[in-house]
């Protein structure tokens, strides 16, 4: 497996790639990113473009209700933990960081109601940090080409982290998540025009499969 070459293939059919969500601040960010779990972004700039006119800081969050958040971010799914998840990160942003969203890995791991996929977006995409965020895309992507293989996504973070090199670790997420999206698709994935198909370990394999039967 040549990790340098996928990279290179990925960087040349994405050369835009970017995060699609919209975002004014590493608070804004800090968000959007608790409400595009099992959601689209398209989805949650739409919520967010009302919710950030109501609020768009932790002190303004958190003058929600819980059930008046819900209100603006319902039709983003989970609407009840996500909204649990905002208001107690807000909290401790203000309570604990004056106010600010921390800049640190470390510090943004410690927030209530945000996991470590939540935390590795907002340090590498609002402060320029080196960080490889797992969602479901870059997790689906990164087994299939075999550049880490891992039945969690702590375990695929750990090995793209070692497979990649550490100026790379925040645009190989993007990049992995584009092809998630444009091509290595969940359940039919678009393996015949696949530029990257004869570096992929998983299409290798079923091509191998095919053969033997």
């Amino acid at each position: 497996m040549n990790t340098e070459e996928i990279l290179k293939e990925l960087s040349a059919l994405y050369p835009d790639a970017r995060p699609a969500l919209r975002f004014r601040s590493p608070y804004e960010l800090l968000v959007a990113v608790i409400l595009s779990a099992q959601c689209t972004d398209e989805r949650v700039n739409r919520v967010t473009e009302v919710l950030f006119a109501r609020a768009n800081t932790p002190e303004a969050m958190l003058t929600l209700s819980q059930e008046e958040l819900e209100g603006y971010i319902y039709s983003c799914g989970f609407y009840h933990n996500k909204a649990a998840h905002i208001l107690s990160a807000s909290r401790d942003i203000a309570e604990k960081f004056g106010g600010m969203v921390p800049s640190t890995l470390e510090e943004l791991t410690t927030l209530a109601g945000v996991g470590r996929k939540t935390a590795n977006v907002v340090y590498a995409v609002a402060f320029g940090g080196d960080a490889i965020a797992v969602d479901t895309h870059v997790f689906r992507v990164a087994n299939r080409l075999g550049l880490a293989e891992g039945k969690t996504p702590l375990a695929v973070e750990e090995g793209l982290m070692r497979a990649i090199p550490k100026e790379m670790w925040s645009r190989a997420h993007h990049l992995l998540i584009w092809h998630g999206r444009r091509v290595c698709h969940a359940q039919r994935p678009a393996c015949d025009g696949c530029t990257l198909a004869g570096l992929c370990k998983w299409r290798g394999a079923h091509v191998a499969k095919d053969a033997d039967e």
